[in-house]
């Protein structure tokens, strides 16, 4: 197969919505049509010990929460789709802003009785300034919740979207009956008793055809005309551009749990969505066609396999054929790589593979090497963009609890550092290490893979901290910066990169501070430059 065509059946995309929403079970559904697992984990029955395929880590299986991006890839229909299951909790929220940068497109999962909540609210936010193309599934509808109407509008409002419903449900919750595949002209009828059996969908392309009073039942068939014909009046037709130019989102209605709607958003994604898509760098576009190698790392996760402590750097291919056993340059360190044992994933199941293609997400073993945002290519000098550090809300000094084992303590900080779960601050005054996170849960998470990963115990204090500001290098003999670095050294700190911060303990501080040092830039990501 030539290169463009292996570009052509490439789709990358990430799930995401607010936690509980059924992501992680609408992922282990996909998997399941696209025939790479024979039978899908129960996510929350403890009873059943195999956790979902996408949740590896041991506290997720306990807690019944992702806590982390994992990369999924099978063929369906001679389409190799990609799929990156996000964490949907607020506390792993930057771990899914930078799995955002390596997708083309994304499906937003919205249940049925909650609608649209806060989570969702962000992330989606994110994909429209990114202009990503999104569709819409709205899940657990073998529950009772709300109209379909009503959630179509919340969708709007809420999310500022603009849909157009490509399935709509009849019935909901103990009177669910089945689905109206509108973008294929089919009904799908789910069979409550069973609860897992669909029918193959009977086509209609006329739906005033008598046939579907019988199978539905007078009521329900009367209901459907004049929802679909509401549908047709009210919603704009869809159209491909618009939806690949993030214009205009398509919402399907399903219940992943029961394989319901789930074929029928995966058969409409492999023909609408869109393939590898070029990329921004800091010096120019990078086309996804181009056939010299760019890639860049959106995610580092240490101990894939805590037997055998393997660090592997999660690589996005943007253009060309990466190939193994290949010379790459890595920009930042300006040194040339090669790689033996590349991986392809499919959650814990690795394999090596020969050559990879723009869309595919690569895995490399990393001894140290790779910090995210960190770009290879074959020679050419340029960095990725939009792949910042946020600051942090919560801080709070990190102690040895077991002074025997600070090396590994300070080896698996490190190491957890590098993968953003969190981020390190060491104070210029006293050398004291603060760990800063996005969430409080992420805590509860560092201290858990140290003891398990990395035998290393720690402690925490509190550190009554509002945000962190990176502070934009400046010339030394500026007597405004020296008097800054003065005043605030007990606030002043470097992060893991060596750049200086200011611990600022209110958004008052931060005012003074900006209003007093004109010159000295705050900012509150990190990437700046």
């Amino acid at each position: 197969m030539s290169f463009l065509e292996e570009l052509q059946r490439r789709r990358t995309f990430g799930i995401i919505s607010h936690p509980d929403a059924g992501k992680t079970t609408l992922t282990e559904k996909l998997l399941l049509f696209g025939g790479a697992i024979n039978e899908a984990g129960a996510v929350k029955n403890n009873k059943i010990k195999k956790g979902a395929t996408s949740d590896f880590m041991e506290i997720e299986r306990q807690r019944g929460i992702s806590v982390a991006t994992s990369v999924l890839a099978f063929n369906y229909k001679d389409k190799k789709i990609n799929i990156l299951d996000t964490p949907g909790h607020k506390d792993f929220a930057e771990d899914t802003f930078r799995t955002l940068t390596a997708v083309d497109s994304v499906i937003v999962v919205i249940d049925v009785a909650k609608g649209v909540e806060e989570q969702t609210e962000k992330l989606v936010s994110v994909c429209r300034m990114r202009k990503i193309p999104i569709i819409v599934f709205i899940n657990k509808l073998d529950r009772e919740g709300k109209d379909a109407f009503d959630l179509l509008d919340e969708v709007e409002q809420k999310l500022g979207l603009r849909v157009t419903p490509l399935s709509f449900p009849i019935g909901m919750g103990y009177d669910f009956k089945g689905i109206y595949n509108i973008w294929e002209k089919k009904l799908n009828i789910f069979d409550g008793d069973i609860k897992q059996t669909i029918s193959e969908g009977i086509e209609f392309t006329d739906i005033n055809n008598p046939e579907l009073d019988t199978i539905v039942g007078e009521k329900h068939a009367n209901d459907l005309r004049e929802e679909l014909e509401m549908v047709e009046g009210i919603y704009p037709k869809f159209n491909k551009q618009e939806y690949l130019k993030g214009d205009l989102q398509p919402v399907f209605f399903g219940s992943a749990l029961n394989n319901f709607g789930v074929k029928e958003l995966l058969d409409c994604f492999i023909e609408i969505a869109p393939e590898p898509q070029p990329k921004m760098a800091d010096i120019r576009l990078v086309d996804s066609k181009e056939t010299k190698m760019t890639g860049f790392v959106f995610k580092i996760h240490a101990n894939m396999d805590p037997k055998h402590r393997d660090r592997l750097a999660f690589v996005k291919i943007v253009s060309g054929t990466f190939k193994r056993n290949t010379n790459y340059l890595h920009v930042k360190l300006n040194k040339k790589m090669k790689f033996s044992s590349p991986n392809a994933f499919f959650a814990e199941k690795k394999e090596i593979v020969d050559q990879s293609f723009p869309g595919d997400i690569v895995g490399l073993h990393d001894t140290g090497n790779f910090r995210i945002g960190d770009t290879l290519t074959e020679g050419e000098i340029l960095n990725f963009k939009g792949i910042p550090s946020f600051s942090p809300e919560h801080f709070r000094y990190i102690n040895n609890a077991d002074p025997m084992k600070s090396k590994q303590l300070a080896k698996g900080i490190d190491q957890l550092m590098d993968e953003g779960v969190a981020q390190l601050f060491i104070l210029n005054l006293n050398g004291r290490k603060v760990i800063g996170t996005v969430g409080a849960l992420q805590f509860e998470v560092i201290q858990y893979r140290l003891e398990h990963e990395y035998g290393a115990k720690c402690t925490y204090e509190n550190l009554n901290m509002h945000k962190v500001c990176w502070v934009e290098p400046t010339d030394e003999k500026n007597t405004e910066f020296a008097e800054f670095k003065r005043v605030k050294q007990r606030y002043l700190a470097k992060d893991k990169k060596g750049q200086l911060v200011f611990l600022a303990d209110s958004s008052f501080t931060i005012d003074m501070t900006q209003n007093k040092y004109p010159s000295v830039k705050l900012h509150f990501t990190s990437e700046f430059k």
